[in-house]
């Protein structure tokens, strides 16, 4: 058996101003990234000389290189005959 009196439902006044209850909307429960901040000119700018600096250097390098690569020594008779002696097969394993 039923105890107690039943709630009625009433209405508001019309001037009255409502709850906000559970019904709040919340806000996500993931946050999302913010677009990463944009560098700065001058940074952008010492990056581009950076590269423009190390691609002269490795170029000046390599030119340097391959010109003692081309240019070989003189070698003496007992260099030339060791250069032309047939080597001993590597041991088999």
């Amino acid at each position: 058996m039923a105890q107690g009196k039943l709630k009625v439902k009433t209405k508001l006044p019309s001037g009255a101003k409502a709850k906000k209850g559970k019904n709040k909307a919340k806000g996500k429960a993931v946050t999302k990234r913010p677009n990463a901040p944009v560098p700065s000119k001058s940074l952008i700018e010492r990056n581009k000389m950076k590269a423009a600096v190390t691609k002269m250097v490795n170029s000046v390098a390599e030119q340097q290189l391959r010109a003692l690569a081309t240019t070989t020594p003189q070698l003496s008779a007992a260099q030339q005959r060791a250069a032309a002696a047939p080597t001993a097969p590597a041991p088999a394993k």
